[in-house]
């Protein structure tokens, strides 16, 4: 494993951490500013709008596991694929996720910023 795909992994680490722990913050740090969030309903928000619903409790993160099967580096750009399991609540509906998913991250200004994020349910 390589120094990149360690940080990749750590950075993937701190994102889920930030959005379970209820830190937007911090989650906001770690996102490049045009990020595409998409939802395994179909549903895409983007940086702002996102924050704006996680704060407002529409989605809230009680348990999320996340196992990467693997990293690939191109140029200043990283993409993980794994999977993305959830307990959450979204829209006051409690929900149990389990999801293929892509994690775009791409290097903004020197740091690693995720990009996009796409879930697919299994």
């Amino acid at each position: 494993m390589t120094t990149t795909d360690m940080l990749i992994r750590s950075l993937e680490d701190r994102r889920y951490d930030a959005i379970t722990s209820g830190d937007f913050d911090s989650f906001a740090a770690l996102a490049h500013p045009s990020l595409v969030y998409t939802h395994s309903n179909g549903a895409t928000d983007t940086l702002e709008s996102y924050m704006d619903k996680c704060s407002k409790g529409f989605y809230v993160y009680h348990q999320v596991d996340h196992p990467i099967d693997f990293i690939r580096i191109v140029g200043d750009v990283a993409l993980v694929v794994g999977e993305m399991n959830a307990a959450i609540t979204a829209g006051g509906v409690e929900k149990v996720l389990r999801n293929r998913c892509l994690a775009v991250w791409k290097v903004l200004d020197g740091e690693w910023k995720l990009l996009a994020y796409q879930p697919t349910p299994i």
